[in-house]
């Protein structure tokens, strides 16, 4: 099927400019090939008026192909560093990951140095613009809608965690890598991306891919990447959708605080309703609050007191009375600004030397969490209490 591929991409190639290759060819069951042309044309030359969305991978641009199909075109904004027969192999495995809360990819161009990945179009474009954009992009989102999208997204993790072939670790799970259909249904995007890319060439550091304020506290320390940094970066997208203030631009309180410390800070006063969005009129109290109480579930310092996306899941679809005695202070990095990179987005950067203060409260919180073992039974974090 490789070898197929390979035949036909070279038969595009070969094509005279007076005649336009096959706009999509199917490699496999699922990846069409596209030449460049076809991809320039249906953006508009990729104009900045067809752009839609950039990040630490690449620009994106509204496309509509020859047969009126409307795509989200990806041209990604460093040179992966595998040749043309690996980046297909990744590509390929990446179209075989298929879940209704996952973005779909349709196909790629792999021209010189070209690569570029085409997706279905999400009309709603992403919870970052849609929930946490500005006034002119905002949405006003009631609680089922929410709802739905904490739920859709942790449906989506985690197929990625325990059903695709092979398991997949996201990296990067923001807001603007949620994207929302027309009836605002989330799908996770840019999943299986950090393999197409060398470590010097990563969004945020030669180490770490990921974005501050959403980043575990052992992955952006140590580097250490398991599931579980999802797991924490998943935790923060539900603060942000509960409370409608984004984790990487907003501080609350005299001291400045992030969203996951002022959650955690809230909730030792009482005062945990405060984090509501005041957009949220109507909303079942007792719901909201125990959304809340899983994403601190999620955030806490150690990973092994972490519940797995399948427990959360199960937290997130039923009315259960949640154990929190197990809940133990949140893990938290803030890293450093810089100037933006190359004109790239977040201007965030990881640091090998964070404050010695962040250091300290990490390991502090890893000595004094319970062992790992009180938790790895969903019986003792939740007790199911019928509807």
């Amino acid at each position: 099927m490789t070898s197929c591929c390979f035949a036909i991409l070279n038969c595009c190639k070969g094509n005279s400019s007076s005649e336009e290759p096959a706009e999509g060819i199917a490699v496999n069951n699922n990846v069409r090939i596209f030449s460049y042309n076809s991809l320039r044309s249906a953006t508009s030359n990729f104009h900045p008026s067809s752009r839609i969305g950039a990040g630490g991978y690449g620009v994106v641009y509204k496309g509509v192909l020859r047969d009126g199909t409307n795509v989200a075109v990806k041209s990604l904004s460093a040179e992966s560093s595998q040749g043309t027969r690996e980046f297909l192999t990744e590509i390929n495995m990446i179209s075989d990951i298929r879940h209704q809360n996952l973005v779909e990819l349709i196909g790629c161009c792999v021209e010189g140095t070209h690569r570029i990945l085409v997706y279905e179009y999400l009309e709603n474009n992403s919870l970052a613009n849609t929930l946490l954009g500005t006034l002119s992009k905002h949405v006003v989102l009631d609680w089922p809608m929410r709802a739905k999208i904490c739920l859709g997204t942790a449906l989506g993790l985690a197929f990625l965690h325990e059903e695709a072939e092979p398991s997949v670790v996201h990296r990067d799970i923001k807001a603007s890598n949620i994207l929302l259909d027309r009836n605002f249904d989330p799908k996770i995007g840019d999943f299986g991306l950090a393999k197409l890319f060398p470590d010097n060439v990563t969004h945020v550091s030669t180490r770490v891919a990921g974005t501050v304020g959403y980043l575990a506290p052992e992955y952006a320390l140590l580097g250490q990447l398991t599931k579980k940094a999802d797991v924490y970066s998943f935790g923060v997208l539900m603060l942000e959708v509960i409370s409608g203030s984004s984790s990487t631009k907003a501080a609350f309180g005299e001291e400045l605080l992030i969203l996951v410390e002022w959650t955690w800070k809230l909730k030792q006063e009482g005062r945990l309703v405060e984090l509501i969005d005041p957009e949220l009129i109507n909303y079942p109290k007792a719901e909201v609050v125990r959304f809340i109480t899983v994403a601190l579930f999620c955030t806490q310092a150690a990973a092994n007191q972490r519940p797995t996306m399948k427990q959360v899941v199960e937290m997130l679809s039923r009315e259960v009375h949640l154990n929190e005695n197990l809940l133990t202070e949140p893990g938290v990095y803030k890293g450093h600004k810089t100037r933006k990179l190359n004109g790239g987005g977040g201007g965030a950067a990881i640091s090998g030397g964070s404050s010695s203060s962040h250091g300290i409260k990490y390991k502090k919180a890893m000595k004094t969490s319970p062992s790992s073992s009180q938790f790895n039974s969903s019986n003792s974090l939740t007790q199911m209490l019928p509807r």
